[in-house]
């Protein structure tokens, strides 16, 4: 943007608009350029603004530069497009319009603004804002003077240098600063001119001014610059400020952990400041349409009375209760109340809003879709289903799959609750339980937590430069700030355990400790937090089973009567009704596949046999079979084996119930299973009556440089044929012996790692040959199928031949992402956080898939496969299977089921349900 003058009737824009693109958008007095649809090109904040405008609540007016503007900022050198300008006068001209003040104005009361950023996805906290925009020395005398208000109007301008100085200027904590510079400087104003502590409200005219200097020598300080005094160069900064945030470290840490877009960018609001800090008939409040922690039908948030918004956010002072209101400003409150309904009949979701109260009159600053807990999206969705606000299908939308774990995690065991003592309590702003270590600072809880320690991030509030400690943290704790608190509002999206107001505490940054009720706790100590009751204790407490687990898995019956329980049963309900994508469960055991089942899985898409080898005497059978010299030896200890297996594969076939289960045969190298210390070896030799010079022997010769890409899967069938034979007698004894107790069983022979064709024929012979002899020495009848893993590049590209003999296909994702990028993932840790910070990965491969690269090959299998066999079974069996994502991607792509392991997966039939529905 140009450098501005004061006068805006001179700079009129006369570009055609035929051919000059619109990057500016107004709204007020009742009319709006834009939609509530127009969130990729105003953003979540500048579209609900328009919208709000649109249906006739009491917005303040002001316009939105779009987010093409900020796209073009980043490509042409953080520069602007030559046209921006005018508008940009335009729109400053329509508020002086509305408001009857101008921008600037010395003489009389001058319009300030208010400067915010507005991305397409809310990202509390993590961009910048800053208040009374156009405050200087001279327009301050203009404020006092129309306001007759001296003190709201020094304290307005020290605000404002204030937020200028952080967001544009640069005026932030240094490495070691665990306060922020200017309330460093609040503080000590305080202790030179007060004889106690006092809340800044009390602060004095002559404080405020004092302050303004004080701000100014930091400002000045700090960066060798003094503050702007011109409003117009104050508007090009903020703005710029603003862009410039999309990009800083916050918000990128922050697009990561939410997988939004560099590339959408973030819009920049300008309004018309409204105050609330004009007195005590004046003030700001952050409010929900219903309660974002538990999903009840309230009205929840705060305010303040004498405050700014960003005082109630910034959890600097606990607030009171929304519902306070109606005792103080009962006119205003009943104006909320009716605001509260239109919106949510008008969204038909629930709504964060901002508002302030200017001596008496309300002002609608913001309005969007509330953030919320798991346990408050399935109350909301449920709720509003029977208040016909929404249909099942969008109920079923309305709960994020990638948070549907939170509902199943651990409460604190009752038992342990009645012994341990409550040393504070505040808001209970994120359910659920969490016991960890504390850490005063968010540099040391994520650098603990990276170490592998539970940790729990404790502070007197946070603020964004703590997001990496939040992520890090098992749970948040802070002494002051509420609901509304960034604490609180990044907690809820992040499914974070969280207490806020804890006012007890008294944290020592300097001494690293927290003091309540005459104990002390250091750094490294245990506290145990209960973010639904809003309860803190000593020490570490342990944790027991939601009432979903215990309903579901255990048959609880009391927990079975619960709302939650209820509401969650409900879900899957719709969830089967809408999914044409099956849920089948990884699992190797009958306990496993119980809990499957209890979960709605309908049936096994791996078992992995190799696990079955590690208990009890099984593996010393499995290590002499090993070590054997020639194929008498090794069938003699197969066949001390087989009864092991054969008696797994019964269980879990009776615990199938009838439903199918596919079987993975032997996919590991075979030193897996041998010790390589010679210790152990010596220790092993003794037990098994062989020298530890031949175990070491062995071990040697099964030595491979890389053994992901050795001796293993089907390799180890065709070389040890043996094996398959053992392994398919075992399965078909099994599906005989359960087939003549009246239970179905669906067996699914699965040979891994084929990339050839011929290697999967010569191991679908072996378990065709035994499955009809053991059909006829059983004198027993039972359908199976055998199928191979895709999980090798070429098993993928020639996956027309493989079809040819493979009844069904499973994708091994994790095995077939490790070929695919050439990467190891038990490697990748070197590098992971790189490659994610330069966006290479837009997400950890590993645990979302690679629909680009990946999953082009599973898309060419796919369509090959059924070019050989059109009804050919198609899953896939990696760890993606429990990942929202890459099911909706599998659905996509017309697989039959995705398979995840037991409790993910809910996550999976969501996830599964929501893409039907979605088409």
């Amino acid at each position: 943007m140009a450098k501005k003058g004061r006068s805006t009737t001179k700079r009129r824009a006369t570009a055609k608009k035929s051919k000059t693109p619109k990057y500016v958008y107004y709204f007020g007095d009742g009319h709006a350029d834009g939609t509530g649809k127009m969130k990729p090109l105003l953003g979540g904040k500048g579209a609900n603004l328009a919208e709000m405008t649109r249906i006739g609540l009491p917005v303040p007016p002001g316009f939105t530069i779009t987010t093409e503007v900020c796209t073009y900022y980043y490509a042409h050198n953080r520069t602007y497009p030559a046209s921006l300008q005018a508008e940009i006068d335009k729109g400053v001209a329509n508020m002086e319009r509305i408001m009857g003040t101008k921008f600037g104005d010395t003489k009389k009361m001058p319009l300030l603004v208010a400067v915010r950023s507005g991305a397409r996805d809310s990202m509390p906290g993590m961009m910048d804002t800053i208040l009374n925009l156009g405050l200087n020395d001279e327009t301050v005398k203009a404020l006092v003077a129309a306001t007759k208000n001296e003190r709201f109007a020094w304290d307005c301008y020290r605000r404002f240098i204030q937020m200028y100085g952080d967001v544009v200027m640069g005026v932030q904590k240094r490495e070691g600063e665990d306060h922020d510079p200017f309330e460093s400087v609040i503080h000590k104003l305080k202790h030179d001119h007060h004889e106690e502590e006092i809340d800044d409200a009390h602060l004095t005219v002559a404080d405020y001014k004092e302050l303004v200097a004080r701000f100014k020598a930091l400002v000045k300080e700090r960066t060798g610059k003094a503050f702007p005094n011109d409003p117009w160069d104050q508007l090009k900064g903020a703005a710029g400020a603003v862009f410039g945030s999309w990009m800083n470290d916050r918000a990128i840490v922050y697009r990561r952990k939410y997988n939004i877009p560099q590339d959408w960018g973030t819009a920049v609001n300008v309004q018309a400041m409204v105050y609330g800090n004009t007195g005590e008939n004046s003030g700001s409040g952050v409010a929900f349409t219903r309660n974002p922690a538990n999903g009840v039908n309230e009205f929840y948030g705060e305010f303040l009375i004498n405050a700014q918004g960003e005082d109630v956010v910034a959890g600097v002072r606990t607030p009171q209760p929304v519902i306070e209101l109606q005792k103080v400003m009962p006119k205003s409150y009943a104006e909320l109340l009716k605001v509260r309904a239109t919106l949510e009949k008008h969204f038909k979701d629930v709504q964060d809003v901002e508002f302030t109260i200017q001596d008496g009159r309300l002002f609608m600053l913001q309005t969007r879709n509330g953030k919320r807990t798991a346990a408050a999206a399935l109350k909301f969705s449920m709720d509003m289903f029977k208040e016909k606000l929404i249909d099942w299908k969008t109920a079923v939308m309305r709960n994020p799959a990638d948070q549907l774990d939170q509902l199943l995690a651990p409460i604190f065991d009752v038992n342990e609750v009645k012994k341990a003592k409550a040393i504070a309590s505040g808001l209970p702003a994120g359910p659920g339980a969490a016991s960890g270590k504390i850490y005063l600072n968010a540099d040391r809880a994520a650098a603990a937590a990276e170490k592998g320690e539970k940790v729990l991030l404790v502070r007197n509030e946070t603020s964004p430069e703590d997001l990496r400690g939040m992520i890090a943290a098992e749970g948040i704790l802070t002494a002051r700030g509420g609901v509304s608190s960034h604490a609180a509002l990044v907690a809820r999206q992040m499914g974070k355990v969280c207490i806020c107001g804890a006012s007890a505490l008294q944290i020592d940054y300097g001494k690293k400790t927290v003091s309540v009720e005459n104990q002390t706790f250091k750094e490294g100590d245990f506290l145990s937090i209960d973010g639904t009751a809003g309860t803190v204790y000593g020490g570490q407490l342990a944790t027991a089973p939601s009432e979903i687990i215990t309903g579901m898995l255990h048959g609880d019956k009391a927990a079975q009567k619960t709302e939650k329980f209820k509401s969650f049963d409900q879900l899957m309900k719709w969830c089967s009704q809408a999914t044409r994508l099956a849920v089948r469960c990884n699992a190797d055991n009958p306990e496993q596949t119980e809990n499957a089942l209890a979960f709605g899985a309908v049936g096994i898409g791996l078992t992995r046999t190799e696990h079955m080898f590690f208990e009890g005497d099984r593996i010393d059978a499995m290590r002499e079979m090993i070590l054997a010299d020639n194929v008498d030896d090794r069938k003699i200890a197969l066949a001390k084996l087989l009864p092991y297996q054969r008696e797994d594969f019964a269980g879990i076939f009776k615990a199938l119930k009838g439903y199918p289960a596919t079987i993975r045969f032997l996919d590991p190298p075979l030193h897996e299973f041998l010790p390589h210390d010679p210790k152990s070896q010596a220790d092993l030799g003794k037990k098994m009556g062989v020298s530890a010079e031949k175990i070491a022997h062995r071990v040697e010769q099964l030595h491979e440089f890389n053994p992901m890409l050795g001796h293993r899967g089907c390799r180890l069938g065709i070389a040890y044929p043996e094996i398959t034979e053992m392994q398919a007698r075992a399965v078909f004894e099994a599906a005989a012996d359960v087939a003549k107790k009246k239970i179905k069983v669906k067996p699914e022979i699965m040979i891994p790692l084929v990339g050839f064709k011929k290697e999967f024929d010569l191991q679908a012979e072996i378990v065709h040959r035994v499955a009809q002899q053991v059909m006829s020495e059983k004198k027993v009848k039972f359908d199976y199928l055998v199928g191979t893993m895709i999980e090798v590049p070429r098993g993928a590209l020639t996956a027309d031949e493989v079809a040819k003999s493979a009844e069904f296909f499973s994708f091994g994702t994790n095995d077939l992402t490790q070929m695919a990028l050439g990467i190891s993932r038990d490697d990748m840790g070197n590098f992971l956080m790189p490659y994610v910070e330069n966006e290479i990965f837009k997400k950890n491969p590993f645990a979302t898939l690679d629909q680009t690269g990946v999953g082009q090959l599973m898309q060419i299998a796919v369509e090959k496969g059924r070019s050989s066999r059109p009804k050919i079974k198609l899953g896939i069996c990696g760890e993606h299977g429990g990942d929202p994502d890459s099911v909706k991607f599998c659905h996509r792509l017309g697989l039959n089921y995705v398979s995840c392991s037991p409790f993910r997966v809910p996550i999976a039939r969501l996830a599964a349900a929501q893409a039907a529905i979605a088409e």
